[in-house]
């Protein structure tokens, strides 16, 4: 006989898109700071470090002492794949728009798939892939769409922030992936210490040898960065890690395509990005797609 799965796991999963929709917003707001790209991804993931650490190892502490080197050796790759993801993705947003950054950043449902039959060998429904095509179409309406003389005369760059946000899609894939696994032994608290501080680090490192210093900056800069250390990361993120050990990968992953929606909504009445009908219709997709695919998870038994 059937069952429905709980509705908490969906309800913290929709939270978690809703808060990371903003990080577009802060980071756009940051760059008009002059703050810059590597600084505000080393920012965003060393602040949320710095305010997790201390409950890490008040709650997790002896946990992280008997972790295995081999956890120890994954968690700091899995953070060598966030950092990445970050670096590529904020650095986009400098060069295309919101709606076409944050809409090729979340195509990684396609990689995660393939990575899940391939690596994972878990089991993915064809509805699921519908949904999974589904959105990488509606992605894919919305690139188009920014590729036109328009939007090449608004952005400084569009075909190259489109190539850094789909880098960050490939880094965030191998993050996801590398967090089924470790979750499933490891408690949240303890994963997301391990991701987020080995991340911080090779950030720090690398915008240290950017010449991109995290000091010397404006008040408003630095109470954006720990707006994004706060809000997408620790509450955003972490929600997504917790689904993880709830709803399968490629579900949270398809899911969280509803953050680009949500981000060129708010970049409109921001910054008045507006829509193209291509991007309408690509959002129509996405939504469908998110749609199909959560009904293909609430019917598994």
């Amino acid at each position: 006989m059937s069952h429905r799965r709980p509705l908490l796991p969906y309800l913290v999963l929709t939270g978690g898109v809703l808060i990371v929709a903003t990080a577009s917003i802060l980071i756009r707001l940051a760059q008009q700071q002059g703050v810059g790209s590597l600084t505000i991804a080393a920012g965003r993931l060393g602040l949320a470090a710095l305010v997790l650490t201390p409950l890490a190892w008040w709650r997790a502490g002896t946990e992280l002492r008997s972790l295995s080197k081999r956890d120890y050796w994954l968690g700091g790759l899995s953070g060598l794949f966030l950092a990445v993801h970050f670096a590529t993705w904020i650095s986009s947003l400098a060069y295309t728009s919101v709606a076409s950054s944050a809409a090729l950043v979340t195509t990684n449902p396609l990689w995660v798939g393939i990575a899940s039959l391939v690596i994972l060998k878990e089991k993915v429904s064809r509805a699921a892939l519908i949904g999974v095509a589904l959105t990488f179409a509606g992605s894919l309406l919305i690139v188009l769409s920014d590729a036109g003389a328009t939007a090449q005369t608004r952005y400084t760059a569009p075909l190259l922030g489109n190539s850094l946000a789909l880098t960050g899609a490939v880094a965030i894939t191998g993050y996801f992936l590398i967090g089924r696994n470790l979750r499933q032994r490891l408690s949240l608290l303890a994963y997301i210490w391990l991701a987020y501080t080995s991340a911080a680090l090779f950030l720090l490192i690398a915008s240290q040898f950017s010449g991109q210093g995290i000091f010397g900056l404006t008040p408003l800069a630095y109470l954006l960065l720990l707006g994004l250390a706060l809000g997408p990361q620790l509450l955003g993120h972490t929600s997504f890690n917790w689904s993880l050990r709830h709803l399968s990968a490629t579900f949270v992953a398809v899911a969280i395509l509803g953050e680009p929606i949500g981000s060129a909504l708010l970049a409109w009445l921001l910054f008045g990005e507006s829509f193209a009908s291509l991007q309408l219709a690509g959002f129509v997709l996405l939504l469908l797609g998110i749609y199909v695919a959560a009904r293909s998870e609430a019917g598994q038994t």
